[in-house]
């Protein structure tokens, strides 16, 4: 019995010491949104004012070599747009200060497209699923799980220059009936500089694709580039940005030809209170048959602005405003409409 005991407390002590030496760093963040969004379509039918309420919960592991590597990983449980667990894959952070993302790594052109200001808060117009015109800058930079992506260090061979790059490969997925990504690569750069009292932002990014398919293979694979800037002087922010390339769709299946994406915004912060407007004018050809291009445009003309004030500290009352025309294939149609918000987002 006293040898069972022995080995017992070693076992624990073993064990308490193990976990003690191999624990990471967890850190928690997150957000709460709650309010009420009221809709006006350009179709009557589907009018409607509704609560609205979006959370987020991330834990961030993080730890450090003796050699002075970093790693760090995180996962998130949400209920956002996509509900259940969300993981990332592994950052390696070398002592240059360069970093490696690898598993999940994405694609580099996505992580250097210029923020341009928009609404506040939760007001959204949903338009028909035959729309496929694109709206964001990075629509065409896509990769598979299986990846990397390399981030240089600050001030990489110029003063205030970063530069990204990344490859993913074939998962292995098979195409069956549908489309499946099967490789992806990307490049981008953003540059940092001032004139006078402007802080001056520029981005860049070009992300080319590959796909695989049971049947006729995509004739415009996505790819494309896109390229912005933002000013920033005093309390005041500027910024616009521009996207060009082609985009293969899953659900429906489709190819987009020739999209363009152009967006503007400005942004106005006085004291507590942040006012925000932005537009943006999105346009692509779209083809349900792939290998045939597309003759006629898909649309999205959207304006949307927002009133933002600092309640507490992580406490902020949105109010919001979004309005979106809607075109399929060369035609007005009535998915469009207006959308207002008011509430609350809660950060920790």
């Amino acid at each position: 019995m006293k040898k069972e005991l022995l080995i017992a407390s070693a076992l624990v002590t073993t064990l308490g010491a193990a976990s003690v030496a191999n624990a990471v760093t967890a850190t928690m963040s997150g957000g709460h949104h709650t309010g009420i969004r009221g809709t006006d379509s350009d179709s009557s039918t589907t009018d409607s004012v509704a609560q609205v309420t979006q959370s987020s919960f991330t834990v961030s592991l993080s730890e450090t070599t003796d050699g002075g590597v970093g790693i760090a990983s995180s996962f998130m449980l949400a209920n956002e747009s996509t509900s259940g667990l969300q993981t990332a894959g592994l950052t390696l952070t070398f002592t240059d200060g360069s970093k490696l993302d690898v598993i999940k790594a994405g694609n580099a052109a996505a992580g250097h497209d210029v923020s341009v200001p928009g609404g506040a808060g939760e007001a959204s117009i949903t338009v028909t699923t035959t729309n496929k015109a694109q709206t964001g800058l990075d629509f065409f930079a896509e990769a598979t799980a299986i990846g990397l992506e390399w981030h240089s260090a600050a001030d990489f061979m110029a003063d205030g220059l970063k530069v990204s790059a990344s490859l993913s490969v074939d998962d292995n997925v098979a195409a069956d009936s549908s489309v499946e990504l099967e490789s992806g690569w990307g490049v981008g750069a953003t540059y940092v500089t001032s004139a006078g009292d402007t802080a001056l932002t520029i981005g860049a990014g070009y992300a080319d694709s590959e796909w695989k398919d049971s049947g006729t293979d995509p004739s415009s694979p996505s790819n494309g580039f896109h390229i912005g800037f933002s000013a920033v002087t005093g309390d005041l922010t500027i910024a616009a940005g521009f996207a060009s390339g082609d985009k293969v769709a899953t659900t429906p299946e489709v190819e987009i030809a020739d999209n363009s994406v152009s967006k503007i915004g400005l942004k106005y912060v006085a004291g507590d209170v942040t006012i925000s407007m932005g537009y943006t004018d999105a346009a692509g050809a779209d083809s349900t048959t792939l290998g045939t291009a597309g003759s006629d445009d898909d649309a999205q003309e959207i304006l949307d602005a927002g009133i933002a004030y600092a309640v507490a500290s992580g406490v902020t009352a949105n109010l919001g405003y979004k309005n979106v025309d809607s075109q399929d294939e060369g035609i007005a149609e009535t998915s469009g409409g207006t959308s207002w918000y008011i509430g609350a987002n809660m950060a920790f």
